[in-house]
This record gives structure tokens, sequence and C-alpha cells, in this order.
């Protein structure tokens, strides 16, 4: 089933509990604060329908069509089909959406493809894996994860101390029917769009953490659950031409309280288990297909920004400076260079686990890596290029309603080569990527998407095959040896 955005958006004012500080929201799909980025995941929905967009973002199954990011992929020509899809669905939002339905799915559908990995002695969940991605598929479901423990349950000693309960979430009881569990998850990125949350850990679980090793989804207005969200930039933004991405993109970041919420075995996946609770991730596909995504959204952005360096130029006439072109060139080769890692992800594809293909893991994380070192670097080339221009504009586009204002701003602000209003425009998208607080939370956003640097690098230093290397330089020096002695001139005569 391919759900309508409509169909989307009845699905959200389902009874779930949604908090801006003390302001309990109702009805995320009419509050000022999520109705525009509500708006934007229905026509993602819709656009599945579109027959423009359909055999891209769809796929047909046993006379069925899903949502081409729940394909497992069998071949390159599989793989291609996912990328094409991801890169839609990024270019719709111009790469300002991490958690589009795309994402989670992605994941899912990866660990879908080894559910061995989820049995052990203790308890056998390899069908509740397959079960849920079936259901998942065949619902259109939009899900978000919330896998980081928040910060402050990083040091339980702290709470045992004063004997309080250690906040993150966990086990508190099993029952017949399922479990139940308590506490806070963070971060569900997109949450109050979505019908699901996987709750989960990402982050490596110390062997006394066995009760917090739990896996689960449970529905978005599940009972005892609630959203705390962080303060919506969306508010910020009082008409569309002003600030476009925060108008329409703000998927905003949620933290998850769960007190007492039950969870029917069906829906868990790991319990009691530490260390499986992160091996799911990179033991089956899951983490490739996902961080897959990531990159693709990420070029995508590059796309937006590389676009927007070259029509600032254009806007001031520095395009045809020769220092300024070599900038371009030099934002130009590097949205190339992500480019050609994606599409090697393809072209290196694994052939695993058995009977599928993968996007190849060390040239996903190259590219993962290499996003997050370089997105400060191109958002302040941006900055550079935009100069004072992205101050020099009135303080709203509302001077236009004013025949008076109108006429001097059209005047003034105009220059040889952009009208006033297409370069106020222009500036307005420019400064949306570089200066406001929406900017902010994306530079913020993509320096710590997969974590401190040091755990994306961690991720290249495990799939690297170190026994490869070692023997390229051990085989080489294995060629030759110690020179025999030289010969004296004199010895010899």
């Amino acid at each position: 089933m391919i759900k309508t955005g409509q169909e989307h958006l009845e699905g959200l004012r389902d009874g779930r509990t949604v908090y801006i500080g003390d302001e309990r929201i109702d009805d995320v799909t009419a509050h000022p604060a999520f109705e525009k980025a509500a708006e934007t995941v229905a026509a993602l929905y819709d656009a599945k329908h579109d027959p423009e967009y359909q055999d891209v973002l769809t796929y047909e199954e046993d006379g069925e069509r899903h949502s081409t990011w729940f394909l497992q992929a069998k071949s390159r020509d599989d793989l291609r089909r996912r990328m094409a899809a991801h890169k839609q669905i990024a270019d719709f939002t111009m790469g300002m959406m991490g958690r589009s339905p795309d994402h989670v799915s992605s994941f899912v559908t990866g660990m879908a493809t080894a559910p061995e990995i989820f049995d052990s002695e203790a308890y056998e969940f390899g069908e509740n894996i397959t079960a849920y991605y079936e259901h998942m598929k065949k619902n259109d479901i939009f899900a978000t994860y919330a896998v980081i423990p928040p910060q402050a349950a990083r040091n339980p000693e702290f709470y045992e101390r004063q004997n309080l309960p250690i906040p993150t979430l966990r086990v508190v009881r099993e029952e017949d029917d399922g479990v139940v569990i308590s506490g806070m998850k963070m971060l569900a990125t997109s949450a109050v769009f979505c019908d699901e949350i996987w709750i989960g850990n990402l982050i490596p679980l110390a062997p006394s953490q066995v009760k917090e090793a739990v896996t689960c989804a449970v529905p978005c207005n599940a009972a005892g659950l609630t959203m705390w969200m962080r303060q919506p930039i969306s508010l910020n933004a009082k008409n569309q031409f002003d600030q476009p991405l925060t108008w329409a993109f703000d998927e905003t970041d949620v933290l998850v309280m769960c007190d007492e919420v039950k969870v029917p075995w069906e829906k868990v996946f790991v319990m009691d288990d530490p260390i499986r609770a992160r091996e799911i991730y990179i033991k089956t596909p899951a983490h490739c297909y996902g961080n897959h995504q990531s990159n693709v959204r990420f070029w995508s952005k590059m796309g937006l920004i590389l676009g927007l360096c070259k029509k600032v130029t254009e806007a001031t006439g520095a395009s045809e400076v020769p220092a300024v072109r070599e900038v371009l060139g030099r934002m130009s080769a590097l949205e190339a260079t992500l480019s050609g890692i994606i599409h090697g992800q393809i072209e290196a594809a694994e052939a695993w686990p058995d009977g599928f293909k993968t996007f190849n893991r060390r040239m996903m994380y190259a590219g993962l890596n290499w996003c997050t070192e370089n997105h400060s670097a191109i958002v302040d080339t941006l900055r550079e290029l935009s100069g004072g221009g992205v101050f020099q504009m009135p303080a709203s586009v509302t001077v236009v309603h004013d025949e008076d204002l109108k006429q001097q701003f059209d005047t003034y602000f105009q220059t040889p080569q952009m009208n006033a209003l297409d370069r106020m425009k222009l500036f307005r998208l420019a400064w949306d990527v570089v200066g406001t607080e929406f900017a902010g939370r994306q530079q913020q956003y993509e320096k710590f998407y997969a974590g401190a640097s040091f755990i994306v690098r961690n991720h290249s230093f495990r799939e690297t095959p170190w026994d490869d290397f070692d023997a390229f330089v051990q085989d080489f020096m294995d060629g030759y040896g110690i020179p025999e002695p030289a010969v004296r001139k004199e010895a010899a005569e």
C-alpha cells in the first residue's frame, strides 16, 4: 500500500502527546510550529502517486506497489534504484530533512536481510524483525528512531549515589504479553510526523546494562509515551519568502519520555543482550543502508549550496573574477567528489549477506566522514561569497505591500545583474543556509549526525581490511633482503 499525503496527515491526529515547554499540542498538523513541515511530509507521500516520480519512488512486488526504500537489494540495479529514490526525496527537501521517510525504513530493510542476527539462546526474535519489516512495507510506515541515551544518564554512578532512578530508558517489567519500558531516549528527529518510533542502542552498552539493552518499536500514540520538543525553529518564519528553508523543513528534534509503556513481544527485537543491541546495526546491512541514504541526502544539500555559490556571485557581478571562479571550481570538485563516493558504493557493492547486495561499507563510511569533516567549510565558503549582501536587504519582503516603499525598493536594491525582488529572494535563501537559527541547527546536526568524529572514524577502522594492506607492504619487503657485503677494491687486488 502506498499512502497518500492526506492519509498520512490523518494518521498524525491519533492522540499522541506532544509538548513545547508546558504547552500540550493536540494536533501537530494544525499547530504553527509543525503544520508546514507536516505538509512537506504529506507532499513526499503524494509524490509516490505522481506519474512523474512513481517509478523512482515505488516498486512492484506480488502485484502491490511499495516505497523503493523497502527494496531489499539483490543486484547493483536494485542498489541504483534505492539511490535514485533517496536522491529524489532529498531533492524535494533540498537535503534539509535527515529523518525523511526513507531513513529508518532503510535500517529496518537492511536488518531484515539477516534476521538470524536477532536470534540468541535466550530469545529468537528473527521472526519479529521479518514481520516488522513486512508491516512497515505493507503499511508505508514512517518511523524515526531514538537510539541514544540522554547525556546525563551516561554516568549512572551519579544517580546511584543519590538513590535516584537512572533516567535512560530500560525494561522495568516483563509480562506474559510483552515488556514495560520507562525512561528517556533521544533524539527522535521528526517523531511528531511519524507513525512509530524505533527504540534501541547505537552506543555500546556495558555488560551491566542488561535492562537498558532493549530494542523495540512503539507507535507514536502509545499510552505513557510523550514527546518533548526542542524550541521549534519554524516559529521564526513569518513567511516563505523571507525564510524558505525554515518555513518548510524544520523536522524538529524530540526527546522521547516513556512512563510504563507496554510493548507487545512481537515488537521486541533485542532483550537483555548489551552486545547484540548494537551488533544488529553493523552485522546486518542496516547501518550501511541507512547511512547511504544520509550520504545521498547530503549530496542534495551540496547541490543547493553549489548552486547558491554560483548565483550569489552572479548577483554581485563577481562570477567573472578569476579568483572567484577558482573558488566555484573547487566547490564543483567537492560536489563531484561526493557524487563519486556515492556511485562507488554501488560499483564496488558487496555480496553480503548471502543472496543480497549491499553498498560498499568502506566507501559509505568514507562518505559519512567526508560529510562530517567538510560541511562547516562548505557553508563557510557560501558565507564568504555572499559577503554583506545577506544584510543589505529590508527586514522583510512585506515592504512591497506599500506602493511608495516598493518603488524605492525596486529602484535602489536592483543591480545591473538582477532586479531587486529576485536579488532579495536569493540572499534570503542564502541566509537561511548560513546564518539563521535553522542554519545553526543544520550545522550542529551535520557535525554530530553520526556521533562524534572518533565514532565515525572508528566505523572506517572496523571495516578496513587491514590484513590486505599489511600484506601489500609485507610482500614488497619480502622481495628484498640484506645486500651482500661490498668487495673492497684493494682486497680484490
